[in-house]
């Protein structure tokens, strides 16, 4: 479960304090598939790195799985990351120098669990990479080098899953494969997925959204595929 208490972030400015977050409050339950929403400079970014930790915020709560990240050093954030929760960017960040294997097998390395090669060959079957296991990223389409980063994503098992714009450098068709993808896994894994997204093709695919705007939640609702069946 993931929630958001009160979050407020604000930076200093010269014309005094400039408030990006304002009192932004939310319950994600274990599981789901939810997007954020919002235009450019809504705030959604800088809700991404309050939620997974990579910042902390000017008031409020955030709590992931049961721990309040307020009280935790850098450290202890960064372990529980690590343990706890997995990233799709929307630029992939693979290493360059290592195959597609060895990328996804890199957090299981991290954390020193055996069987890191098994279970990343796996992964890499799983989003229909098997025959491309070592092809450095060069060699693979920008789809291609999605479903990388979504196998090592979910290479350690993460309890959440926080995707940033994960289709904003693909075409339209590879980009609905993509989704496609992360809804089977959403589904078969059990890890919540939060995607934030400019995209309201693919945020209505989401069982929930959870629109921003200039800092403030202005709609959270369950999309078609979120509502209980009548």
């Amino acid at each position: 479960m993931l929630v958001a208490s009160n979050l407020q972030k604000e930076y200093p400015s010269g014309a005094g304090a400039l408030a990006v977050l304002k009192q932004v409050s939310f319950t994600i339950p274990q599981g789901s598939l939810v997007a954020i929403v919002g235009p450019s400079g809504s705030g959604k970014t800088t809700l991404l790195g309050l939620l997974a930790g990579l910042d902390v915020p000017s008031g409020g709560t955030v709590s992931l799985d049961g721990v309040e990240l307020n009280g935790l050093t850098e450290d202890d954030r960064a372990r529980l990351r690590g343990e706890k929760v997995g990233f799709i960017f929307q630029t992939f960040q693979l290493i360059p120098t290592l195959t597609a294997l060895e990328n996804v097998q890199v957090p299981l390395e991290l954390r020193g669990e055996a069987g890191g090669a098994e279970r990343a060959k796996m992964l890499l079957d799983r989003v229909g990479l098997a025959d491309r296991m070592d092809h450095f990223p060069t060699q693979l389409s920008g789809g291609e080098q999605q479903r990388v980063a979504i196998a090592r994503a979910f290479a350690n098992s993460p309890k959440i899953l926080f995707a940033d714009e994960p289709t904003g450098n693909l075409d339209g068709v590879t980009g609905a494969k993509i989704v496609e993808l992360l809804e089977q896994l959403n589904k078969s894994s059990g890890s919540t997925v939060v995607i934030v997204t400019h995209d309201m093709t693919l945020a209505e695919r989401a069982g929930r959204i959870i629109r921003l705007r200039d800092g403030a939640v202005v709609e959270d609702r369950l999309t078609a595929t979120g509502a209980p069946a009548a």
